[in-house]
C-alpha cells in the first residue's frame, strides 16, 4: 500500500487513505465527548486505524516517524500503533519515549500500550522506563506507566512489585485513579489470592479503592461468591 521510504507525496497518500475511513459527523461528535481530546477528529474507528497501521508497519518506521503530523486524533494514534511495530527494543523505547508526551486522551493512551506487544518479551528494559514514568508530572505519562502494567506485566514475578507502586502513587488526577483502579481489577483476576489480601491491606484512598471493587464486581470474569465478599468490603 505504501512505499518503503516516507516522503511528503507518500503521506499525502496516507491521508488519502485516511480520509476513506471517515465517518460521520454523528460519529465524531460521540467520539469527542468520549475520548476527551484537544487534537482535531477526523472521526475514524479503531479497528480502521489498526488496518492501517498494519499497513505502516511493512514500511521504514523511521521515516514515517519523521515526516508524520500531529494535526488530529487519528494522526498521533496512527503513530503510536506504528511504534508498536518495531522490532528492536531500544529503537521502540526511544522513539515511544517521544511519542507519549503528545498523548492527551486515554483512548490513545490505552490502545496504544495495549499495541505494545515488545514489552512483554522485554519486560526488564520497559520496567526501568515505566518506573521514570510513574514519576512525571503529567498525568497521561503516569498512566501510561500503570496501564503498561496492566497489559503486560501481571504475573507471579511482577504483582507485588505492582502493590507497591499502586500503594506509593499518591496523586489526585482521575485518569491516573481510574488506572490504578482498572489495573487493581485485573489483578484480582489474574492473581486472586494476592489481590485479596493486599485489599485487606493497602494504602489507596476511598475513591480509587472503592472503583477498583466495583470495577470487579462489574467484571464477568469475576465469581459470584467473590462479588458477594467484595461487596461487603467496600469503604464507607
Amino acid at each position: 500500500m505504501f512505499n518503503n521510504i516516507w516522503n511528503d507525496k507518500e503521506y499525502k497518500k496516507l491521508l488519502k487513505e485516511l480520509d476513506k475511513y471517515k465517518e460521520n459527523n454523528e460519529y465524531i461528535e460521540f467520539t469527542s465527548k468520549i475520548v476527551n481530546t484537544n487534537y482535531k477528529i477526523i472521526g475514524i474507528k479503531t479497528p480502521n486505524l489498526k488496518k492501517i497501521a498494519k499497513e505502516v508497519g511493512k514500511t521504514d518506521i523511521n521515516s514515517y516517524l519523521n515526516i508524520s503530523k500531529d494535526n488530529t486524533y487519528e494522526e498521533i494514534m496512527l503513530q503510536g500503533l506504528a511504534i508498536s511495530y518495531i522490532k528492536d527494543v531500544d529503537t521502540s523505547i526511544k522513539y515511544f519515549n517521544k511519542f507519549i508526551k503528545k498523548i492527551d486522551s486515554w483512548a490513545i493512551c490505552d490502545t496504544v500500550c495495549a499495541s505494545m506487544k515488545i514489552v512483554k518479551k522485554n519486560k526488564e528494559k520497559f520496567y526501568k522506563e515505566i518506573e521514570k514514568y510513574l514519576k512525571s508530572k503529567e498525568e497521561y505519562i503516569v498512566r501510561v506507566g500503570i496501564i503498561l502494567l496492566l497489559d503486560h506485566y501481571i504475573d507471579d514475578d511482577y504483582i507485588d512489585k505492582i502493590f507497591k507502586i499502586t500503594d506509593s502513587i499518591n496523586r489526585e488526577e482521575y485518569y491516573i485513579n481510574m488506572a490504578i483502579a482498572w489495573l487493581i481489577s485485573v489483578c484480582f483476576i489474574k492473581c486472586k489470592d494476592k489481590t485479596y489480601k493486599y485489599l485487606k491491606n493497602n494504602k489507596l484512598d476511598k475513591f480509587t479503592y472503592n472503583k477498583a471493587i466495583q470495577k470487579m464486581i462489574e467484571s464477568y470474569r469475576v465469581e459470584d461468591n467473590d462479588k458477594n465478599i467484595l461487596r461487603q468490603m467496600k469503604r464507607v
